[in-house]
């Protein structure tokens, strides 16, 4: 069997491609610090939130130095709480869920990207080193009002916040 050297040059590049495509899969999977979201933030009752201690007022808690937790409730169509306050140079843990439909959790400008399911607690960390305004996001179709529900992430100068979302001023 003869194969005609044009054949040849495309079965070359023909494998050069696919096992390029297969090494930027794995590359990106493993090697970029991408991590997907588990279920380490435990399931809950979508029908009870009122029930569960950290639903039922949805808050942000500072929980160390630097360390805080954002407790959000995500429902048709708005973020709880609205706007979610903290310093710069922190440590934010966004636990999300939902009591109605599914729902996005994108903080833009950040990694901070999810699917936020009723029944399940959503987990996501995020550094916040420069103060600013970052939008809130409902990235999953959730209904009629879907392209009005967002949120607001505020990040204070250190010098600026005081818990409880007062700055001095």
């Amino acid at each position: 069997m003869n194969i005609h050297n044009y054949e040849k040059l495309w079965l070359v590049l023909a494998m050069v491609m696919i096992i390029g495509f297969i090494s930027t899969v794995v590359y990106g999977a493993t090697a970029v610090g991408i991590e997907m979201v588990n279920d380490e933030g435990g399931t809950i009752d979508s029908t009870a939130l009122e029930e569960d201690d950290r639903f039922a007022e949805p808050r942000v808690e500072q929980v160390g130095d630097n360390e805080y937790e954002a407790y959000v409730v995500a429902r048709q169509f708005i973020f709880e709480p609205d706007p979610i306050e903290v310093p710069a140079n922190s440590t934010l843990t966004f636990y999300v869920t939902s009591p109605d439909v599914i729902h996005g959790f994108e903080v833009v400008g950040t990694n901070a990207n999810a699917m936020v399911i009723p029944g399940e607690v959503t987990e996501l960390t995020v550094e916040l080193n420069e103060p600013g305004e970052y939008g809130i996001l409902c990235n999953e179709y959730c209904g009629g009002g879907h392209h009005t529900m967002e949120g607001k992430l505020i990040v204070h100068p250190e010098d600026e916040f005081e818990q409880g979302g007062e700055t001095d001023e």
